[in-house]
Parts: C-alpha cells; structure tokens; sequence
C-alpha cells in the first residue's frame, strides 16, 4: 500500500480538476460564462476569475488615494493656499474616500470566497486560516512597532499602552468608549473589517444566498438610519464605529451576491452598476432644492458608498471587455499589491519624519501651509514608505502568504482514496 501527496488547491474559483470530494458550486453563474462585448466584438472574459487584475487596480487606485490625502490635505486648511496648489490640495482632501472603496471591493471580494466556498467540509478553518495568514503579521508588526518607536519617542506623540490593547483585539475604532483617544489613524479600518470578518462568515454559511442578500441590505439601510439618528440627536455621525460605517462593507457583499446569481451577466451587473449610480445621485440632489445636505449630510456617505460599489461593478465589467487594457495599468496593480502593507506604514513614515524634522531642524518650515515644503515631503516620505511596503510585502508577508495554500487539510474521504490507491 502506497500512500500519495494530495494536493489539495483552497482557490475557491479554481475548476481545474482535483481529487477532493468537494468543488465550489459556481457553474451557471458569471464565472462560468463568456461573452461577446458588442463594441469590439471580441470574445469577453467571464466577470468572476481567480485573478482579477482590474481589482488590484482598484485597490491601487484606493490606496494612492489615501497617500495624497494624509500626505497633502490631512491636517491642513485649504483656504492659506492659492491657484494651483490651493487645487492641488482640495482635489487630495477627497482621498479619505480611498477607505469607501476598500470596504466596497472588501466586502465584494470576501462575500464572493464565502458564497462559492460555504460548502466546503473545512469552511470556517480555510477561511479563518487563510484571512489570519494574510492580516495578522503585518499588523502586529505594525502594533509591535508602534510600541517600540514610542518608547524611545521617535514617531511624535506616544501611544498609549491602553490604546495598542484595543488595537490588539480590533477595538480600534471604538476606543473613545474606553475612554482613549485614537492614536494611530489607520487602524480604526481594519477593526471594522475584522468584526465584518468574525461575524459574516457565520451568516453566509447558514443561510441562504438570497437571504445574505437580504441581509446586506438591512445592514446598508440600517447603518444609514443609524448615522440619521445620531444626526438629529446632536452627535457626530461621522463617528468610527462599526454600526456607522458597515454600509460600504454590505452593499460590496450584496454586488457578489447578485453577480452570482440571474444578474451574474454583463448587461446585469451594467444595470447594478448604472442602479447604484443612480442611487448615489437621488441621495444628493435634495440638497440642491433645500440649498443644504439633507439629514446634515448623514446621507452623503450612502451616496459615496453606492458610488464606490458602482467603480467596483464598473472595473468588472471593463476589465473583462475588449477594452481590458484599460483596467489593467501595471502601476496601479504594483500598487494594489502593496497596499495594506503601504497603508499600515504610511502614516509611521510620515510621522517620525515630522518629528525628526521637528528635533533636529526646529527653525525649519513647517509643511502645514507650505506647498513646496509638503512636495518634498511627500517625495521622501511616500518613497520610504512604498519601498517599506515593497519590503515587508516580499520579505514579511509572502512567506505567511505561502502557507495559506497548506491552511486546508484534505478531507477524510481524500485521504482514505489516496491510502487505498
């Protein structure tokens, strides 16, 4: 009796032939589909691969966002700059809106492996393996890092002990509730994608797909009431906490649900993707008539996050055209693969610069209201932080990333196959 390696692929999407009893049920939908694009006559790709390069660029163009913003318009008053620059300037205070679509194309792409994987005998340990393998390192590095630069106070204002605790357990977001102020930025996002991440794999896997569906849009109509309510009662609804935010993470999740289903087409998801477009406009032209934003404005992160849905539904279907080329620029998909290693040490870069210029170069000017002073440091700082980023992804991360193939155990009946064969 031989007993013979089994590979076993995790690849959700793959429909190569394997010996494991199990295999995504995905036929019929948009990933088993080809199509002709009627402006170039060419044969389409189907919407849904196992890469999906115009993705990438999507989260390049997300995170590039997020650079110019904290490099340019964070921290900054708009009205001391003038012509261009002023421009400039203005055009990157729109890059928080980065985060928006990182939560779309999240949402999208982690309800999409939990729809074509929910069958799976080991479904909760391939995908909690496979998600701690590709997040957790880095950022307790990140964490491990912030600890040790405040220590010896070279990346500005210390964290708090109590605040890195939070973080730790992705509370992130919520620590003003505690009582702690946040401390580092960046981080309130990935608490709100990790509670997405606990929480949403249950649902997908006990429920059905129509019923996950259902479920995203309550969670998108009752995230949007919620910022409403905490409107009219006097408080900030443009608060960090999950309850106020998870609309962008539902609405990515209903768009991987209906791509997989009787609009799982490409004229199906153009009129997804033209719905959420519309959407997003009705939600902002009451305030043209009331000469104000309806609701203080509660609505407009809706309208931005139907928006962002729509880019998502939008690079789909232009990636998978003739025209593919066009969403498929290499820059912006070097960026996408870097980007949550560029977005946890992006803002580290940038203040330990700010304080070392401040130590060292006290009568230097400062960058706040300074164009070509904030140039400059941008240059430096966003050039440290992409090759960091290019670092840890090939050094730190990759070799977390290849375990992920090994996070799923062939099941028993592959094993009794193979020690009979």
């Amino acid at each position: 009796m031989r007993i013979h390696r089994v590979s076993v692929n995790p690849d959700p999407y793959n429909t190569e032939p394997s010996p494991k009893k199990w295999e995504p049920k995905i036929r019929g939908t948009a990933l088993s589909m080809a199509f002709t694009d009627s402006e170039t006559g060419l044969e389409a790709k189907p919407l849904l691969r196992p890469k999906m390069p115009e993705l990438d660029c999507v989260r390049g163009v997300a995170i590039l966002a997020v650079l110019f913003y904290h490099g340019f318009a964070s921290r900054q008053n708009v009205e001391v700059f003038a012509g261009a620059s002023k421009l400039f300037v203005r055009s990157a205070s729109l890059g928080w809106t980065g985060v928006n679509l990182f939560f779309a194309l999240s949402g999208f792409l982690i309800t999409g492996i939990l729809l074509d994987g929910k069958h799976h005998p080991q479904y909760y340990r391939r995908f909690y393996l496979r998600r701690a393998l590709r997040i957790l390192p880095a950022y307790y590095g990140l964490l491990l890092l912030l600890a040790l630069l405040g220590r010896y106070g070279l990346q500005g204002p210390t964290v708090s002990w109590a605040f890195l605790g939070l973080s730790v357990i992705y509370l992130a977001n919520v620590t003003v509730l505690f009582g702690v102020p946040i401390q580092f930025g960046v981080l309130w996002s990935l608490a709100v994608e990790e509670h997405f991440y606990l929480i949403w794999p249950v649902i997908v896997r006990n429920v059905s797909r129509r019923k996950v569906g259902v479920l995203a849009v309550v969670i998108a109509v009752g995230a949007t009431l919620a910022r409403v309510v905490t409107w009219r009662l006097g408080y900030d609804y443009f608060a960090l906490y999950t309850w106020l935010v998870a609309d962008g993470l539902a609405l990515g999740s209903l768009l991987a649900v209906l791509t997989r289903g009787p609009l799982g087409t490409r004229k199906g998801l153009k009129l997804i993707s033209l719905a959420a477009l519309l959407a997003s406009a009705l939600l902002i032209v009451p305030d043209l008539a009331l000469h104000g934003p309806l609701a203080g404005g509660a609505l407009h992160l809706t309208a931005l996050n139907l928006l962002c849905t729509a880019m998502v539904g939008g690079a789909l279907l232009l990636g998978t055209s003739g025209w593919s080329f066009l969403a498929e620029h290499r820059t912006l998909r070097f960026f996408g693969e870097i980007s949550y290693g560029l977005y946890l040490l992006h803002m580290l870069v940038f203040n330990i610069f700010d304080n070392l210029q401040h130590e060292f170069f006290p009568h230097s000017s400062s960058f706040k209201g300074h164009f070509g002073v904030m140039v400059v440091r941008f240059l430096i700082c966003g050039s440290l932080a992409i090759g960091s980023a290019f670092l840890s992804r090939r050094y730190f991360e990759e070799p977390f990333l290849r375990l992920k193939d090994r996070a799923v155990l062939p099941t028993p009946e592959v094993v009794r196959e193979a020690t009979a064969a």
